[in-house]
């Protein structure tokens, strides 16, 4: 909860106080402290507006509405301005019981194998309010591009190059034309940034000094 921002953690009659002394919430020590407990479900959402319920079944007694968390995860987004909302829980082993479904409005899922769709709870807590923070928009913002190298510098690496493969032997003369052709179509494929072009003159300044004292 305290990675994706999430501070007010509400249980309902749980097993043992001890999780207040959990030593594993690195961090959200403060969290777990000031986490409220509650007798029942009802007590414990009474001033909630929007009660969500997670399954990981596609069908079950009562006839709730059911989404995706893709779907439910934007519409959980949207009301999280207009008033206090809960992600509803249930144990890690069992799951909602019908009764405790009946206080939601509507239920999501996590897309998972039909196989195998129980999660860990607290994995399963991570995927819904990840989806719930998700800025589509700012996942689709690109990297500052990096400075693009100058064709003099291009030019100078595909030299150095070429001098330390010919110095190496791998050159065959009969072909050394048509290799450097080659060889300088290919670093221009590679697009290099004005600093990894620095960083490959470098290394073959090295490499040529070294086949030099050979």
């Amino acid at each position: 909860m305290s990675n994706f921002g999430f501070f007010d953690l509400r249980l309902v009659a749980p097993y043992d106080l001890a999780f207040r002394e959990a030593r594993s919430a690195v961090g959200a020590a403060s969290l777990l402290e000031n986490a409220r407990v509650f007798p029942t479900v009802a007590e414990a959402v009474a001033d909630c507006t929007l009660v969500v319920g997670t399954t990981s079944l596609g069908h079950r007694g009562l006839q709730h509405r059911l989404r995706r968390l893709e779907i439910g995860g934007r519409l959980i987004r949207k009301h999280l301005a207009a008033g206090n909302l809960a992600l509803l829980f249930g144990s890690e082993k069992f799951g909602l019981t019908n009764e405790e479904m009946a206080y939601c409005h509507w239920l999501t899922r996590i897309p998972s194998r039909e196989q195998h769709g129980s999660m860990n709870l607290g994995q399963a807590v991570a995927v819904c309010l990840y989806e719930v923070i998700r800025n589509a928009k700012a996942a689709e913002e690109q990297p500052k591009p990096l400075k693009p190298a100058t064709c003099e510098r291009v030019d100078r690496l595909t030299v150095m190059l070429e001098t330390a493969l010919d110095k190496s032997g791998y050159m065959n003369p009969r072909t050394k034309a048509s290799s450097e052709a080659k060889l300088r179509r290919l670093v221009r494929r590679m697009e290099p940034s004005a600093r990894d072009v620095e960083v490959w003159l470098g290394m073959l300044r090295q490499i040529l000094w070294k086949l030099d004292q050979k």
